[in-house]
């Protein structure tokens, strides 16, 4: 009688430890893993085996899907969010997350699109059902008026999004920036007045005609001119467009770290400054100190015809 031969298979891997093994190298690699990383993690494992497991932690909501310049992405899900998407399909988890990974910045639908490879009616419907739920929000740009870029519901957008305290419902805030401009100018008038009002030597005149930023953004917001809450970095802004204008000048010292103003080890001092003689006229008008003077000319996308800060001068 012939001798039968039984070939021993190797005992199927339970898919409980399938899947804490996926959770184990999520956490190891918190920027996500590719299904490629899995395989070579667990060679053992069949490709129908890791993707039953894959799909069951996705349907409890432990892992999130993400897509990448080098296919799918499976990153562990923030236990805080887990109950916020409670309910969502996996296309709406992965607008989410999308939305999720651009910050405070936000980002376009267009954007969405191009990351998740959904049909932009269905990301239209995904993104009206999320600000239903006040799980993201829509953010007007200054950097283009008709278009939004979404954002978590609770984030505070950047000011390369809002514009800043220059800006209000997009529109730039010209006259409580002259305002300002004009109250940090006289300020370093009044600081330099009183340095020449103290009949000290010039030297120690004008160290003591110089203010920080620090010291002008404490006058500022003591004034209270300011509905919305100003920056040192804000103020430095101001006191820029005063050097362009040839108003004040500034210097940098070095601080002792700790010092109020200072970043670093150095601080800014500004200083009020008067123009030895008059500007010409061909200073004073705009193509003076025009940027882009050499690419002016009659018939051009920049010309004295169509230029409204020479429209502005001459009105002036």
């Amino acid at each position: 009688m012939a001798e039968v031969k039984v070939k021993v298979q190797p005992p199927d891997a339970v898919p409980v430890e399938i899947e804490n093994r996926i959770i184990e190298l999520c956490h190891q690699f918190p920027h996500g893993i590719t299904d490629q990383v899995i395989q070579n993690e667990m060679p053992h494992i069949e490709a129908q085996q890791r993707a039953v497991a894959i799909n069951r932690l996705l349907s409890m909501g432990q892992l999130d899907l993400l897509r990448s310049n080098t296919g799918l992405l499976y990153r562990i899900k923030d236990s805080q969010n887990a109950g916020k998407m409670k309910g969502s399909d996996n296309q709406e988890k992965l607008v989410y997350q999308i939305i999720e990974d651009a910050g405070n910045k936000g980002i376009w639908s267009r954007d969405i699109r191009y990351k998740s490879n959904l049909p932009l009616t269905e990301i239209n419907k995904i993104l009206k059902n999320l600000e239903s739920k006040k799980l993201i929000k829509a953010v007007k740009s200054v950097a283009a008026s008709k278009k939004k870029v979404y954002m978590l519901y609770n984030l505070q957008p950047d000011r390369s999004v809002t514009g800043g305290a220059w800006y209000s419902d997009q529109d730039f805030e010209s006259e409580f920036v002259e305002v300002l401009n004009q109250q940090c100018f006289k300020f370093l008038q009044s600081k330099a007045e009183t340095a020449r009002e103290s009949k000290q030597n010039p030297v120690i005149q004008r160290n003591s005609s110089f203010a920080s930023s620090h010291e002008v953004w404490k006058y500022i917001c003591e004034l209270g001119i300011s509905k919305v809450e100003l920056s040192m970095e804000d103020i430095e802004t101001i006191l820029n467009t005063l050097i362009y204008d040839g108003k004040v000048e500034m210097t940098i010292i070095a601080a002792k770290e700790g010092t109020v103003g200072s970043v670093d080890g150095h601080m800014k001092l500004y200083r009020a400054v008067s123009p030895i003689i008059a500007p010409t006229g061909l200073v004073r008008s705009p193509c003076g100190l025009c940027p882009v003077f050499d690419d002016c000319h009659e018939g051009g996308e920049i010309s004295p015809s169509n230029c409204i800060y020479m429209t502005e001068w001459l009105e002036f």
